[in-house]
């Protein structure tokens, strides 16, 4: 993979972990190297970037003090997505906020323009990205 790809993904990944890059940033930057979809797994502490051409980059991410709860809450799961887009919360206390309703990870799909959030035992909650203004 090319090294600039690279450079652009874990760059994207750092900023948003530190709480100042938001998802539609951070979607512009991956989908403009090639991105198709990207899976975040809580559990192996990695994300996996998937470009159209087969090619995958891996980063491994930082952990977090929260643990994930056993239970998957999608009530709070999606109450910390109005959180975030609302601009209420950063992407830190995001993803603090959905460890504690039991979510081990989620997959982005750039261009199915959704995000799959996954419990323990296979629970999912689907979330439509935003409306685009017209």
């Amino acid at each position: 993979m090319n090294a600039n790809v690279k450079r652009v993904i874990e760059e994207s990944v750092a900023s948003s972990y530190a709480g100042t890059r938001d998802f539609p940033t951070h979607v512009r930057a991956v989908a403009g190297q090639g991105v198709e979809s990207y899976r975040v797994d809580f559990r192996e502490h990695v994300s996996t970037y998937f470009l159209q051409n087969g090619e995958s980059h891996t980063v491994n991410l930082p952990s977090h003090p929260v643990a994930i709860a056993d239970g998957f809450d999608e009530p709070a799961v999606v109450a910390a997505i109005r959180s975030i887009q609302q601009g209420q919360i950063e992407y830190p206390e995001f993803i603090d906020r959905i460890l504690r309703a039991g979510c081990v990870g989620y997959i982005v799909w750039l261009a199915g323009r959704h995000v799959a959030y996954f419990g323990r035992r296979g629970e999912t909650h689907i979330e439509p990205f935003p409306s685009q203004p017209s």
